[in-house]
């Protein structure tokens, strides 16, 4: 009895299952980070991510994606509307690639998705 109670825990936290998703939006955005400064002038770089939002049920998960390299780069299929894949977890959202890996996102946003939001970048 006390080993199926103190299994019991790890069961639960066996890996989620992936969810239909739909891509509502995606971005590539970037944001300045200073590196040092010089003379009082501030040294500044360019770091891109990526920002995709995906509606999986009733929510939309604004994630972003910081690649390693800049070759690194989401796949060219995914589209806003486009069918994927996702697992998400409190923190993170997961969107799983053709080749079964998956991308790990930072969830920055949570929305309800109803008729009156169907997403963030709807109107534009």
């Amino acid at each position: 009895m006390l080993l199926a109670v103190g299994l019991l825990p790890t069961l639960h936290a066996a890996d989620k299952q992936y969810e239909a998703g739909k891509l509502v939006s995606i971005e590539q955005k970037s944001r300045e980070r200073v590196l040092y400064y010089l003379v009082n002038t501030p040294i500044t770089q360019s770091d891109p991510y990526d920002e995709v939002s995906v509606r999986v049920k009733d929510e939309i998960y604004v994630g972003e994606y910081t690649p390693r390299h800049a070759a690194d780069t989401l796949p060219e299929d995914w589209k806003p509307d486009a069918a994927v894949e996702a697992r998400v977890e409190k923190h993170y959202m997961f969107l799983r690639l053709p080749d079964r890996e998956e991308i790990k996102f930072v969830i920055v946003k949570r929305l309800a998705a109803d008729a009156n939001h169907p997403g963030p970048h709807a109107n534009q």
